[in-house]
C-alpha cells in the first residue's frame, strides 16, 4: 500500500529536527453546499533543519519516530523573499 503524501505550509521550526506543517483542505458542506476550508497541523521530521516558516513542502507518512511525530519530509521548496 503506497504511502499517503501532503501538501502544507511549514508554521514552526522551533524543536530541533522537527517542523509543524499546515495542511489546509477544502470541502463541499453537505447541507448548505457551501465550500468550507479546514486545516490540521501535523510534526514532520526535518532531518538538516532547513525549512524555515512559510515554506511550502510535501511530507510522506513514515513509522512513528516520537510522540507526535509520523511524517517526514519528502522536499519542499524555500520561500522567495
Amino acid at each position: 500500500m503506497p504511502k499517503r503524501t501532503l501538501q502544507g505550509v511549514v508554521v514552526s521550526d522551533k524543536q530541533a529536527k522537527t517542523v509543524v506543517v499546515r495542511v489546509d483542505r477544502r470541502f463541499t458542506h453537505p447541507i448548505y453546499k457551501k465550500t468550507i476550508r479546514r486545516s490540521k497541523n501535523y510534526h514532520a521530521h526535518d532531518e538538516n533543519n532547513e525549512f524555515k516558516p512559510g515554506d511550502m513542502v510535501w511530507i510522506e507518512e513514515s513509522k512513528p519516530i516520537s510522540k507526535l511525530k509520523r511524517w517526514t519530509v519528502v522536499r519542499g521548496e524555500q520561500k522567495t523573499a
